[in-house]
């Protein structure tokens, strides 16, 4: 009977742990990452009798978790897209909810320009004036909110940046502790189903904060790496990313490997990480150098027109709007003594993009951020800059090879936009300068525009006799014969006066000074025309059409993050419903699986009774 006891104990134990298993996921159907253990029996082998063979009874193989690497894997990567979906739609929203607030540049521009045309209509009326001069501060108080808005964007990702990195950090020396103690456990003996649930959720978590590669190791121990190959976890080690100054921009964080100081940033995908980093490069500072380049081309076009007018103390008119111009920052290791200047040559020129100035082998080259070569005009020096893409450079200084310079022609221009005047007398309404020509004059010549070319001539206003000789030369004020070629404009003292049509020999024409500029609203009527004036792009965008482009490329943004927020957050639970379906809790079934081995608890117990009760009778036997 001591074979039957046996296999009714091996029974009762083999039940037991079945019951302890069922309990322990009972107790754990809601505890996040945990994956449904399983007990593997396995019959004993059994005794021979003769020519037959007895059975001995049971042994309990194995505790496992019902999992699959393929899906775990697939919800990992699921994971992390999604992270960075969510990290993504939130910042595109609050930039969208800055833009759409009460800092709506487009609403100022409008009220601007309806105070210029209000000016237009009584340009000598003093309350119009002022309230044109609230209207200029206004818009440039709606630059500078706007900038400021972004710049506090930008240092609440940056120390998001900070804070993601701390979190990985703490989650890969976790891990790496965890990959210490499986690998114990499994030389003990055995599958630490708990410690491996433990690390598959670490794993998780971490892949929601940065994208990952994950492998794993024939000791059970995982190594796990991210951006191009940059180790988290190796083994039972741990190494930490860390952030660094931009070598052009302390207060721009990159993200590096502590270890090895290489820049992480721009290889970097996936998860919060990631999203923080391709908002700041890919939305964030493009829009903040598309806004500084609307401001730029506000400033000069309207201080172009001002300047083309005369205000009500009889001047020309001066600049309106001041506002900075590119930012030139010296890489940190640069090693030689050269300098770099930067100067706006030609708005409509600007790109909208930076630029990395570097030298190498005795030559200077440009490359903009995203390390595609852009070819410059002329040598460097100050009577032949480089020119390129609406910018003069000029070098001064030796460089040594390796030095480079990083130029931002429009990064700081909004928040430097300002109000350049305090008098709104000096909005400059009336033409300077006046055309006619004479009555008797027989040829179809006629005054066009008259433009102001040197404000700083002292015989500007003077004005000026021109009499033609014939119909291809003149002479102003009985000076020398000029030759005048059709379609090219007369010019003399500061100013430059076009004929249209055609004049003839003895044809007058006079420049005189503009008397009556009070009631004059000439340039008045073309301040007005500024706001649809192309100024960007070579002439072909507004400042308003550029501005409505920058709204549509962040509202893109946001909107495109919004869909892919949608399908990655579907794939991310498509995922894990195909992981829980494998490693889920499912109670119904535990329920059946209670009963089971109740079962077989109480069947083992019976068999051990009667093997019990007929070894008391054979003793009793004996005894008799």
């Amino acid at each position: 009977m001591a074979d039957m006891l046996s296999t009714g104990v091996s029974g009762l134990l083999a039940a037991q742990v079945g019951l302890s298993t069922v309990g322990h996921n009972v107790a754990n159907a809601n505890t996040d990452g945990y994956s449904r253990q399983q007990v593997g029996f396995g019959a004993r082998l059994p005794q021979q009798q003769g020519n037959y063979y007895i059975g001995t009874g049971v042994d309990t193989l194995a505790v496992q978790r019902a999992y699959s690497q393929y899906l775990n894997s697939a919800l990992w990567s699921a994971s992390s897209a999604q992270g960075r979906a969510s990290g993504f739609q939130a910042l595109t929203g609050q930039i969208n909810n800055q833009l759409s607030g009460s800092s709506n540049l487009q609403s100022a521009l409008d009220a601007f320009y309806g105070a210029v045309q209000d000016m237009a209509n009584a340009p000598g009326d003093a309350s119009s004036r002022q309230v044109l001069l609230a209207r200029a501060g206004a818009l440039a108080g709606t630059f500078t909110s706007l900038s400021r808005q972004f710049e506090q964007l930008g240092s609440q990702v940056q120390q998001q940046i900070g804070t993601t990195v701390d979190s990985i950090n703490s989650d890969s020396a976790s891990l790496a502790r965890l990959n210490e103690r499986i690998r114990t456990a499994y030389a003990g003996g055995g599958e630490p189903s708990d410690l491996l649930d433990q690390r598959d959720a670490l794993v998780k978590k971490l892949a929601g904060s940065v994208g990952i590669s994950v492998v794993p190791q024939n000791d059970h121990t995982l190594n796990i790496y991210v951006g191009n190959g940059q180790a988290l976890v190796t083994g039972t080690q741990s190494h930490e990313l860390g952030t660094a100054p931009n070598p052009y921009d302390a207060t721009r964080l990159e993200v590096v490997g502590k270890d090895t100081g290489s820049v992480l940033s721009g290889r970097i995908g996936g998860g919060t990480l990631g999203a923080l980093l391709d908002f700041r490069s890919t939305v964030l500072e493009p829009a903040q150098n598309q806004l500084g380049r609307a401001a730029q081309a506000m400033a000069s076009a309207f201080n172009a027109q001002n300047g083309q007018g005369m205000d009500l103390d009889g001047q020309i008119g001066g600049d309106v709007f001041s506002v900075a111009g590119p930012q030139v920052q010296a890489a940190s290791g640069n090693a030689g003594g050269a300098s770099v200047s930067a100067q706006l040559a030609d708005v409509g020129a600007l790109t909208g993009k930076d630029y990395v100035l570097s030298y190498a082998g005795g030559a200077w080259s440009l490359k903009d951020t995203s390390g595609n070569p852009v070819a410059m005009q002329g040598s460097g020096t100050s009577a032949d800059p480089f020119t390129v893409d609406g910018l003069s450079l000029v070098v001064d200084g030796g460089a040594s090879d390796g030095d480079s310079f990083r130029i931002q022609p429009s990064r700081g221009a909004a928040s430097s936009f300002a109000l350049a005047i305090s008098d709104p007398d000096r909005f400059a309404a009336a033409a300077p300068l006046l055309g006619s020509a004479a009555g008797a004059n027989t040829g179809t010549g006629v005054p066009g525009g008259i433009a102001i070319t040197d404000a700083s001539q002292p015989n500007l206003l003077a004005g000026a006799e021109i009499v033609f000789d014939s119909p291809t030369s003149y002479r102003i004020d009985g000076g020398p014969a000029q030759t005048f070629t059709p379609g090219q404009p007369i010019e003399h003292g500061g100013w430059s006066l076009k004929l249209d049509g055609a004049p003839a020999a003895g044809d007058h024409f006079s420049v005189k000074p503009n008397h009556d500029a009070r009631g004059d609203n000439s340039n008045a009527l073309k301040l007005g025309a500024v706001a649809n004036q192309g100024v960007l792009d070579g002439g072909a965008t507004s400042v308003g059409r550029a501005y409505a482009q920058m709204v549509s490329a962040v509202g893109s943004a946001g909107s495109l993050a919004k869909d892919a927020l949608t399908t990655q957050t579907g794939v991310y639970n498509q995922a894990l419903a195909q992981q829980q379906s494998v490693s889920g809790v499912n109670l119904d079934e535990e329920a059946a699986n209670l009963v089971r081995f109740q079962q077989a608890y109480q069947a083992s117990a019976q068999v051990i009774s009667t093997a019990s009760s007929i070894f008391d009778a054979l003793l009793g036997a004996v005894r008799g």
